[in-house]
């Protein structure tokens, strides 16, 4: 097979012209298109927008191909093996590995275990994704949060109330990352997801999706256990682990044992963290970011994108990536930037306030947001007054989501941009008007972090006004507080993927181990075939 590359088409053009470039690229028209690899925007010049593709064909003569164009770094022979699972079962113990969670991380470690016959065990103290959406949902009408169901807990993980980027910087020779799209299509994601630079799913994908996810685990032989919370283990001399579980419907408990438990806990999982570092399991305190949501037009983002032409008009909502570094060294950036989307309520737990953002697959919502989130440490989270406790970072989320909660008075509190910056409470709305799910109240979001997060905030914000005009308008609006960026923890663990407690193994974000959909989807694979090795070790 031959793999063409940077093959520039006009936005405006169909892709009758694409397959014109590919036959003149390999001066045949007998060739049959395979797959676009990749497909990208380039927007550099806005006079002049193209689709820049990556694409594999094959043809009959490639070997007189490849070898007219040995010298061209754009054509060139290509191997598109797949992705194989490494452990087939042997081991018949009669116990299943067990895995705590249903994100990407716990559901992936659980699809591939049950396709090589573990019949694992999935334990997930939320609600399966279609009960979980209505009590999402009458959160934000007004309703009581639930602990267990809301936008961090329940089947699909935090990820599910989300854009559903699966971009990700992660490298993986092996193609986990291709196996991961290819049953994300399977399961009814869109099939542009394999070939999209930046591909995204959106929130009312991701539900047919997860929901078509369990019952292939099902029929494979795995269990799903919604509404059950992992509350306790033990581990006895022999290598088994007791797990205690907490039926949450009628608040019963059972005990399960295993020789395999896998830690996919999500990285809103706070008394599960407290529950593993009082039975001493090895964690240590990790940075993370913090920082607010700032909303704008969707066709001012697009403009200064693509610019005003005819065929801008034709092009997807368009999105951003900003960095900065502070006058004090904060590293300051955009983070899960959601085109035409809204911005959610995304708390947990009663009397605190976090936002996070959400688009479905048409981004076609009238604001465009971003959080704009700063680095923090656990030297900060010292200096605030938690000393180096394992969950130090953890009573620093707290800390200020109970403050953003007493400013919103229950509410996400919202400002303006230019309020903001004169540490003043917003009194009335500018010409943007919040696109938030769930109740929110004018305020003063300098109230709800440390100044030195404001301040770097400010500064990012004015300065990537340099780079995408309009940025920094006063009116641009401000919700928060964003303190979910990532696990505040990172559960320990070997080269094995196990931690010094033997037969657990720390997986996924809520580990710190990952960081979006793709990379904590990849990290469960991983952990399957760690696990699948263990397992048939003993």
């Amino acid at each position: 097979m031959i793999r063409l590359n940077q093959i520039k088409v006009p936005v405006s053009s169909g892709e009758e012209l694409l397959k014109d470039k590919i036959s003149k690229l390999i001066k045949t028209n007998e060739y049959k298109l395979e797959r676009i690899v990749k497909k990208s925007i380039d927007a550099r010049d806005k006079d002049n927008l193209f689709y820049i593709y990556c694409v594999d064909v094959s043809c009959s003569n490639e070997k007189q191909i490849l070898a007219k164009n040995r010298n061209n770094n754009n054509i060139m022979s290509t191997d598109t093996g797949e992705y194989v699972f490494p452990t087939k079962k042997v081991a018949n113990n009669g116990m299943a590995p067990i895995i705590i969670g249903a994100g990407p991380a716990g559901y992936f470690c659980g699809l591939y275990l049950a396709r090589a016959g573990f019949n694992p065990i999935i334990i997930e103290r939320g609600k399966p994704v279609e009960d979980r959406t209505k009590d999402v949902e009458g959160f934000w009408m007004g309703e009581s949060i639930n602990p267990n169901s809301n936008v961090s807990f329940g089947e699909g993980g935090a990820g599910t109330f989300s854009d559903g980027k699966l971009n990700t910087g992660i490298k993986d020779r092996l193609g986990r990352i291709g196996a991961f799209i290819k049953d994300f299509i399977s399961f009814g994601a869109p099939e542009d997801i394999g070939y999209l630079n930046k591909p995204h799913v959106g929130t009312d994908e991701l539900k047919n999706v997860l929901s078509n996810m369990r019952k292939e685990i099902l029929s494979l032989g795995g269990k799903i256990h919604f509404n059950s919370q992992f509350i306790d283990y033990n581990q006895r001399n022999n290598g088994i682990i007791d797990i205690k579980v907490k039926n949450l419907t009628d608040n019963t408990s059972m005990t399960y044992e295993t020789n395999a438990l896998v830690l996919a806990i999500g990285h809103s999982s706070r008394d599960t963290f407290v529950m593993l570092n009082d039975n001493k399991l090895p964690m240590k305190p990790k940075s993370f970011a913090i920082g607010v949501r700032v909303e704008h037009p969707r066709t001012m983002i697009d403009e200064a994108q693509y610019g005003k032409s005819d065929a801008a008009k034709l092009l997807p909502a368009a999105d951003y990536k900003m960095t900065f570094r502070s006058s004090e060294g904060r590293s300051v950036y955009s983070f899960c930037m959601c085109p035409g989307g809204f911005v959610v309520n995304a708390s947990s737990d009663m009397e605190q306030s976090v936002v996070n953002g959400m688009s479905n697959h048409g981004r076609d919502e009238n604001n465009s947001n971003s959080a704009i989130v700063v680095n923090v440490t656990p030297e900060d989270f010292k200096k605030a007054g938690f000393g180096n406790h394992v969950l130090s970072g953890v009573e620093f989320q707290k800390k200020y989501e109970k403050l953003a909660y007493i400013e919103g008075k229950g509410s996400i509190p919202v400002q303006l941009f230019k309020d903001f910056k004169a540490n003043k409470p917003t009194e009335k709305l500018g010409h943007i008007s919040p696109n938030i799910k769930g109740k929110y109240t004018l305020g003063n979001l300098n109230n709800c972090l440390p100044v030195y997060v404001n301040n770097a905030i400010i500064e990012g914000i004015s300065y990537y006004d340099s780079k995408l005009k309009g940025f920094a308008c006063e009116d641009a609006v401000l919700s928060g507080v964003e303190t979910r960026t990532s696990s505040p923890v990172r559960i320990l663990r070997n080269d094995n993927f196990m931690s010094d407690v033997q037969g657990i193994f720390p997986c996924g974000e809520g580990a710190g181990y990952a960081g979006g959909i793709t990379s904590a989807a990849v990290d469960g694979i991983k952990v399957a075939e760690a696990v699948a090795a263990y397992i048939n070790s003993l």
